[in-house]
This record gives C-alpha cells, structure tokens and sequence, in this order.
C-alpha cells in the first residue's frame, strides 16, 4: 500500500505537488492522471525516494522507501525507460540489478520471457526501439516480485499488441494482490485498465474514486446528434442552449454534442422546429471527457478547449461543411 500524506514540494517559488493526502491500496489498479505538468512525476519521484518532499510523507507499507530493507524486492519501478548503459545486453542489465540486490540470476530469465525479450537477451539495449526499452524496464519493475508496483507511462512507445499486453499484466499483478501505481495519458486505455482513479492539476488532488463512480458523476447522459443543414444545425443550437444548464458542441463536421438534455427532449425540440437530424442516440460517459472537465481550469500549457456552439452570446457556430455523419 502508498500512503501520501500532506505530500508537498515546492521548487523555489513553485509549489509542483500540494498537499496531496491519499491512499493506494492493494489488489486493485489505481490509474494517476494529470495534465503535462500537474505534478505526478515528482510525486512518483519522491514515493521511490528520489526527491525529497518539502512536506508531508510518502509512505510504502508505513515507511518511506529510503527505510526499505530490500527495496527492489517491496517496490518495483519504471520512471525512464532509457535509463540504462546502452552498451550492456539486457540480460546484463538485469543480471546486474539481481545480483546487487541478492536476487537469483535465474529470475532474470523469467521476467525477459514474461515481458518477450527473450529471445534478444543478448543484443545491446543501445540498439532497442522505444517499445523495447518500455519491456526491459518494465522487466527490471517485475525483477524481484515486488508486491507494489509504480509505473510511469508504460504503455509510451508500445504498439497495440504490447497496449494490450501491458494492461492484461497490470490487472493479473492487481488480481493477485499487489498494489499497481500506473500514470498513462491513454484515456481509453485508462478506462480499461484502472479500476480506480487519482486525478491531480496543478499539484492539487482533483479526485481520488473508483472509475465508475468518476464516470457516473462526469459527462454521462451526453447526445449526439447529426443535422446535416447548416442552418438547422445554427437553430437547433440556439435553441438549446436558450436553456440554463444546457451544454452544446461541435464534433465533426455535421454532429452535435447535447448535454444537459436528453436524447427524446432533443428529438422533439428538432420535431417541433422541422429540423431534419441524420441521427440521434444518446452516448455513455468517456473518461477523456470526465477527465477535461475535472482538469479544464488546471491545464498548464493549453491550447484551447473544444469551441461551444450556439451559446448565448452568440459565439460559435456550427461548422458549415457536410460530409455525413460521424
């Protein structure tokens, strides 16, 4: 288990992670997201002992990694992938960590079977793709069958197969009974992997729950519907969004997004105003949009949101070009 207790670091003058209090409990995965610079590689940093907290505590099993007997063996880790001699095998690589850390040389052949580099054990790491620096690492975080795991950005450089791969290694680590810290920024890869979620911007904790419960409570019951005129598009819109507490936007070329509105009050406004719609159904919660509403005012580096249609104002407007529906 990761227990973060009023964890802090400030660099000078800027506060980086703020006060973040929260537990990481075993036998489950528990997916880390934030925007580029929210603060969630220096808190993993500072969980494996590499940077010290201003305040607060990072604790595994009640102590901080540093008071670790055998750490390698409780905590297994991936930050950086590349960070490693690229002249030596990867075998030697993990030889190296195993016998500076009392594990048996044999349990290196395991884990490059298990992560499919066996069969380049003794090529130079130097000569690897991304992907396969990605296996190796994640070879050396499984090297001593530690029962926490931190993994930061694991899936970065893997193709599909190895997508896949990842996530079905994560849940079997979770299922038996370790405790998987993982920050992707795959949201449809997160949503099929984590079983909960910790969402940080800015260095503040933004939420700490289980992914449906995050999922019920974000950009559910949202409606898309495809009106192929672009006049209709503009009326239908204004006529929405007319309404307190209702959200339209633009997706494609010929689409609507509707929140706030369901899909028969949508189908009956376009009836009433005689707007012919290609299409209309109602779209279950994704975490990406979950995941831009709760982190929309702690974006870093932004380059805008996606633009509101038809809102009171008068701002926007549905695109003008028609190539059929999404």
């Amino acid at each position: 288990m990761i227990t973060l207790r009023g964890l802090t670091k400030r660099y000078g003058g800027t506060v980086a992670v703020d006060d973040l209090t929260l537990d990481v409990t075993e036998g489950r995965v528990t997916g880390f997201l934030g925007p580029n610079g929210a603060g969630k590689s220096t808190t993993m940093r500072m969980i494996l002992g590499l940077d010290r907290p201003t305040a607060g505590a990072a604790l595994i099993d009640g102590r901080p990694y540093a008071a670790l007997r055998h750490p390698v063996r409780e905590v297994g880790a991936l930050l950086d992938a590349r960070a490693l001699h690229p002249a030596r095998s990867a075998r030697g690589h993990l030889v190296a960590q195993a016998r500076s850390n009392g594990i048996p040389v044999r349990r290196v052949d395991e884990v490059l079977e298990t992560v499919g580099l066996a069969t380049v054990a003794r090529r130079r790491a130097g000569a690897f793709s991304l992907g396969m620096y990605q296996r190796l690492g994640v070879a050396g975080a499984l090297l001593g069958d530690p029962k926490v795991l931190v993994l930061d950005e694991p899936v970065n450089g893997l193709d599909p197969d190895g997508v896949r791969w990842i996530r079905e290694l994560v849940r079997d680590q979770a299922a038996q009974g370790r405790t998987v810290f993982l920050s992707s920024h795959l949201m449809s890869e997160m949503q099929l992997t984590a079983d909960h979620l910790v969402v940080i911007g800015r260095g503040r904790l933004l939420a700490d729950a289980p992914l449906r419960d995050l999922l019920a409570g974000g950009a559910a019951g949202a409606v898309r519907v495809c009106v192929p005129d672009p006049e209709d598009r503009r009326r239908l819109a204004g006529h929405l969004t007319a309404s307190d507490g209702v959200r339209v936007t633009a997706a494609g070329e010929q689409d609507l997004v509707v929140r706030g509105r369901t899909a028969g009050e949508v189908g009956d406004l376009a009836h009433r105003l005689g707007v012919r719609l290609h299409e209309l159904r109602g779209t279950g919660a994704s975490l990406e949009e979950t995941y831009m509403e709760l982190t929309a005012r702690s974006v870093e580096y932004g380059t805008g949101g996606a633009q509101y249609v038809g809102a009171r104002s008068g701002t926007g407007s549905a695109p003008g070009v028609s190539r059929g529906c999404a």
